[in-house]
């Protein structure tokens, strides 16, 4: 199983997930996942940078491969704009850069005033995005009317010698499934075997790809303390994630969500054992790569924690270097 390394644009400024970047290449990790939001989901977070300048930035500090995890290109930013910024970054990466889409949330993707459509609505948006962008990276001349989206006398100068490859993420079945028929690959955040094996079934061959947080810290309490008050929505059930507008409606809702509840998700403390043994939950439920989120103010510990002991107990169970 390969692993990466998530910059998280809600959590950390520009500056620090460039340094986060160059020190996961020096720690021996494949690649780096970076999230695409305009709003933090709670206030505490405190960052929200604009995804694309930082990937600018990433590719010229670091020669690691880079995928948004995930991007919207449906309602707050127009697809054929993504195309066009998407296509910059494969060529800025010399052909290491994935576009790992989903179908959004309001916090990020309502902030023009529109309205927020429901799941099967974004889901046919999405759909179309990604044909529209498709046709786009191929350099040729592009008229598109459909349900959605119109792109009028549209064409990419600069492309990539291959076209961007789509990662899809998806949670329920109805999504897997689309993620399967659409997407030339897979996102998730849970190690749910039922889930990676019918997307697996559907669409074999292609790449499944998870994302995690582990907090470090001195002790295990200050990190489970840093956990809870930086990510209580890895507590929250069901699609709140995705319909809640505001960072202060995110925060409301998580005022009721137990400690326990988020440490449950995010592996915690000093001791390296905590975090093998959650980044195995992953590897035994089928991920072929899986991209881990520093939490806290530790990240330099915690890139180097996993570079000196986790990395490596990985490779002696998974065959891999990484």
């Amino acid at each position: 199983m390969r692993v990466g390394l998530v910059l998280s644009t809600e959590e950390y400024p520009p500056e620090q997930l460039i340094e986060q970047a160059r020190l996961a290449a020096d720690a021996g990790m494949v690649g780096l996942c970076i999230t695409d939001h305009f709003h933090p989901w709670i206030s505490a977070q405190g960052q929200a940078s604009f995804v694309w300048t930082v990937i600018g930035a990433v590719s010229q500090a670091s020669d690691l491969p880079i995928m948004t995890a995930v991007t919207c290109p449906t309602v707050r930013i127009h697809p054929a704009i993504i195309a066009q910024a998407a296509a910059t970054c494969a060529v800025l990466t010399r052909g290491r850069f994935r576009l790992g889409v989903g179908t959004g949330e309001a916090l990020n993707e309502t902030i023009l005033g529109g309205p927020w459509p429901n799941a099967d609505v974004r889901r046919d948006m999405l759909a179309e995005a990604i044909e529209v962008m498709r046709q786009l990276w191929t350099g040729k001349l592009v008229n598109h009317r459909g349900p959605h989206y119109t792109v009028q006398h549209a064409r990419l100068y600069t492309v990539p010698d291959e076209p961007v490859p789509v990662y899809i993420s998806a949670f329920g079945p109805a999504s897997t499934r689309f993620a399967a028929e659409v997407g030339d690959g897979f996102v998730t955040t849970r190690p749910d075997r039922a889930t990676i094996d019918m997307f697996r079934k559907l669409a074999p061959g292609k790449t499944v790809t998870v994302n995690s947080k582990a907090c470090v810290a001195p002790t295990l309490d200050e990190a489970e303390k840093i956990a809870y008050e930086t990510w209580p929505t890895n507590g929250l059930p069901g699609e709140l994630n995705q319909v809640l507008p505001a960072p202060a409606h995110v925060e409301q809702a998580v005022s009721l969500v137990r400690p326990e509840q988020v440490t449950a998700t995010i592996a915690c403390g000093p001791d390296p054992e905590r975090h093998i043994q959650a980044m195995q939950q992953y590897r035994d439920a089928g991920a072929d790569e899986i991209y881990v989120a520093p939490v806290g103010p530790y990240y330099r510990e915690m890139i180097a924690m996993y570079a000196r002991d986790v990395l490596p107990a990985l490779a002696a169970t998974t065959g891999n270097a990484a």
